[in-house]
């Protein structure tokens, strides 16, 4: 194994939010793009995030990214 636990787990955590930042926007819709807009809020607030949704991607997708870098830095370091 290339990395320690804890750095393992250090290189996930700040992939995972990197990743996240990233699959945010993916599929938002805006009130004002919707035609809904709710009186009081703004009119750029999305209608439905689906953020358990997201979360979901972003740690499939951050997984992967962190097996990449494993295998890498496991062939690396021969």
């Amino acid at each position: 194994m290339p990395f320690s636990t804890p750095m393992s787990l250090a290189i996930f955590f700040v992939t995972w939010f990197i990743v996240l930042f990233a699959v945010l926007p993916f599929g938002v819709k805006s009130q004002r793009e919707s035609g809904d807009v709710t009186e009081g809020t703004d009119p750029g607030a999305p209608v439905a995030p689906r953020l358990l949704v997201k979360a979901l991607w972003t740690t499939v997708i951050a997984a992967a990214a962190f097996a990449a870098l494993s295998i890498f830095a496991h062939f690396a370091e021969s």
